[in-house]
């Protein structure tokens, strides 16, 4: 009996140490520190995003003194995306904007009030922090038939798809002094304006019965997004173009401004302003045979989508 009990006081010392040792492990594992996986880590290679607009507003009269249209409609959309490429020393930056826009109303029917398309993709090697060596690519049309109005009886035809659209292959070099501004300049750029319907080739600085007409400049472009407080967004670009062959001190201009406050979740106030000024586009002045700017702003309320 005596022996049975000393077995059994030194079972019960044995299970106490390990019970001991077990609880030790335990608070030493916890107190590591979980190194990360390098893996982990991997630099975002694509940046991807943009945003959808679409407002509308509509008006209606009857028996109203005042005088006005008894029914009016507007509807524009807009469709701003981008995806951006970084790996090494390797950038490539794409972006792609599509306006459209209709007005109708009972005296005047249906009108165009917007129709833009322009896709830019940039290519560049970084030679330091800010600095790239770069080749860029930029397209700009319209998708549908476009008319000027020089009374409310009348409807001339102005525009048309690839009539007139803008190309330009430019090699040059990029800075981004800070984030979001990009700063894109070449002393040595092509540009090719094409009018595939040679009714309009005079309209747009194209010879008559010629499609396209090849023009060699200098060339910049500026670029640039900021978030103006919590609920307001900007983005900006400014293109010029200075033909070296003709008139290179009259340097066209095409200059994009979007404001787009979100004020709940998907609805939105949207305010653009566009400034297009081409020494070829010969359409106005008194005698309709002079350049000048073209100005466009459009005010909207509606949905607004970011992804």
């Amino acid at each position: 009996m005596k022996n049975t009990l000393v077995l059994i006081l030194i079972l019960l010392a044995f299970k106490t140490l390990a019970q001991d040792a077990t609880i030790q492990n335990l608070k030493t594992e916890s107190s590591k520190t979980i190194a990360k996986d390098p893996n982990d880590t991997i630099p975002k290679i694509w940046e991807t995003g943009g945003l959808f607009s679409l407002n509308l507003s509509q008006g209606s009269l009857s028996n109203w003194a005042a005088g006005g249209e008894k029914f009016s409609i507007a509807v524009n959309s807009l469709l701003n995306a981008y995806a951006f490429y970084k790996k090494d020393k390797n950038s490539w930056d794409n972006s792609l904007t599509w306006n459209l826009g209709y007005v109708k109303t009972t005296s005047l029917g249906t009108r165009k009030n917007d129709d833009r398309f322009e896709y830019t993709s940039k290519y560049g090697y970084a030679l330091g922090p800010k600095l790239s060596l770069s080749a860029l690519f930029n397209i700009r049309t319209q998708f549908f038939k476009g008319y000027n109005y020089p009374d409310a009886t009348t409807k001339v035809y102005s525009s048309n798809f690839f009539a007139p659209a803008y190309i330009i292959l430019s090699p040059g070099l990029n800075y981004t002094p800070v984030k979001n501004l990009s700063i894109f300049v070449s002393p040595a750029t092509p540009r090719w304006t094409i009018v595939k319907d040679t009714s309009l080739s005079a309209l747009y600085g194209v010879d008559p019965g010629k499609k396209s007409d090849f023009q060699f400049g200098a060339y910049a472009s500026i670029t640039y997004m900021a978030n103006l407080g919590k609920i307001v967004t900007y983005t900006g670009k400014l293109d010029l173009f200075s033909n070296y062959e003709h008139n290179p001190q009259n340097v066209d201009l095409y200059m994009t401004n979007l404001f787009a406050a979100k004020i709940s979740k998907v609805l939105s106030v949207t305010y653009s302003l566009t400034l297009i000024y081409d020494d070829d586009v010969r359409q106005f002045g008194p005698n309709f045979d002079a350049p000048g700017l073209q100005v466009q702003s459009l005010l909207g309320v509606g949905l607004l989508l970011k992804f």
